[in-house]
Parts: structure tokens; C-alpha cells; sequence
């Protein structure tokens, strides 16, 4: 992974400041990659300036490993296709174990190569 540019070296039409850290920026496809973080971790209505921003995922955590996995992946490409127009969903998988749920999206800009977002959720034991 590239590191962060400082703000000062932006030279993206799209880009935004990278999380966690002061001063720093991503751009390009990782201003795209942090941007799916940002919905599929952001609970709806949580966002007061944007209530309806997000996504719904966290409802579905606790739910039987036998029927969460559609509803997350419901989830994830709605919330994606509504709010990061920049990019199409190409397949989204659920990876679930004990403690964790991973949601792996593969997206695409259009007419780039394939990308791929991992968002790791910890589980109430």
C-alpha cells in the first residue's frame, strides 16, 4: 500500500484526509477504497447532517451464521450503490468465523481494474 500524500501534494480531483492520521490525504482509488469503509461503518442515522448515510449493516451481526450472509450482502451493494456513485459492485462475499465478520467487496471504476475492500466487524461474544 502507498502512503498517505500530504495535503500540500494534492493533485486529484478526488480525494479526502486519510483516517487517523493529521495532515495527510488519499487519493485516487484509495480516496475510493476509504470512502466504502466510511458507508458500510456507518450506521444509518448516525449522521445527523445525513440521517438516511450509511448503512444498515450492524443490524444484522448477531443474526444465525445460516441467514446473515444475504442480508449483509444486500446491504453492502445498496448502501454502495447509493452512496459512491464513482464505482459498480462486482461481487460481495461474506467471510464469517466466531469473533469477526469480514465483508469483502470487489469493485470497479468504470473502465479500470477490479478493486477489492475488506471491512472487518467484531461480534458480541
Amino acid at each position: 500500500m502507498t502512503k498517505p500524500t500530504p495535503h500540500t501534494s494534492i493533485t486529484a480531483a478526488h480525494w479526502q484526509p486519510t483516517l487517523g492520521t493529521s495532515g495527510e490525504v488519499v487519493e485516487g482509488l484509495r480516496d475510493i477504497d476509504q470512502a466504502i469503509r466510511i458507508i458500510l461503518c456507518t450506521p444509518k442515522g448516525s449522521d445527523p447532517h445525513r440521517p438516511e448515510f450509511g448503512s444498515n449493516l450492524h443490524l444484522y451481526l448477531d443474526w444465525p451464521n445460516n441467514r446473515v450472509t444475504p442480508h449483509l450482502v444486500r446491504e453492502a451493494v445498496d448502501a454502495i450503490r447509493q452512496w459512491e456513485p464513482r464505482v459498480s459492485v462486482v461481487q460481495v462475499q461474506i467471510q464469517i468465523d466466531a469473533a469477526q465478520i469480514t465483508v469483502r467487496v470487489q469493485w470497479r471504476v468504470a473502465g479500470e481494474i477490479q478493486q477489492l475492500t475488506e471491512v472487518p466487524y467484531a461480534r458480541v461474544a
